[in-house]
């Protein structure tokens, strides 16, 4: 059995594939989940609507769900959704469909379990500030909650941790506001 030291696209490429696994690669490590509880999509469904109507009435980018963000070799992702707008779009889109490079949000719905949670909260975090993501939010389902990191000298900072019927907005999508509560309708 070949012991692997720091995964690669080539060799999760080369691995037989399980029905429903996503494989993501962070600094050389792979981390699998499975196919996330059906609130988890009910949210990223919502918040894909709220962006999405917004996005097709401003016609400033497009929101994407699970794109593959491949920066390196040992550095590809699958975020749950990503808003981009058609300029970089063009920039980042790759021949191979995925994204060589920062869209300008990334959103993960946290899926249960200490791992998940603390893969989107502290490793995605990383990655993301290292890559330039200028915003980054992280949606709790279970909690009910959004944490709004944005760019700031140089790493994304927590700006914003909201719930209930506050307003999620953001200076990088003008003229978008949203309350928490309508991610979370079922």
């Amino acid at each position: 059995m070949t012991i692997i030291d720091r995964w690669t696209t080539d060799a999760v490429e080369a691995m037989p594939r399980v029905e429903g696994e996503r494989y993501e690669i962070i600094d050389g490590e792979l981390y699998v989940t499975t196919q996330p509880h059906s609130y988890h999509q009910a949210v990223c469904d919502n918040i894909i609507i709220e962006l999405g109507v917004w996005g097709r009435q401003t016609g400033l980018g497009r929101t994407l769900q699970a794109p593959g963000l491949i920066y390196a070799n040992d550095q590809a992702v699958a975020p749950d959704l990503i808003w981009v707008s058609k300029a970089r779009l063009a920039e980042i889109l790759g021949t191979d469909g995925k994204l060589h490079g920062s869209p300008e949000l990334v959103v993960e719905i946290v899926s249960p379990g200490k791992t998940n949670e603390e893969c989107d909260r502290e490793k995605k975090l990383a990655l993301y500030s290292r890559q330039g993501v200028p915003e980054y939010w992280i949606v709790d389902w279970q909690r009910r909650t959004v944490d709004a990191y944005r760019q700031e000298q140089g790493e994304l900072c927590l700006v914003q941790s909201l719930a209930g019927n506050e307003t999620l907005s953001s200076p990088l999508l003008p003229g978008f506001a949203c309350s928490i509560n309508r991610f979370f309708e079922l």
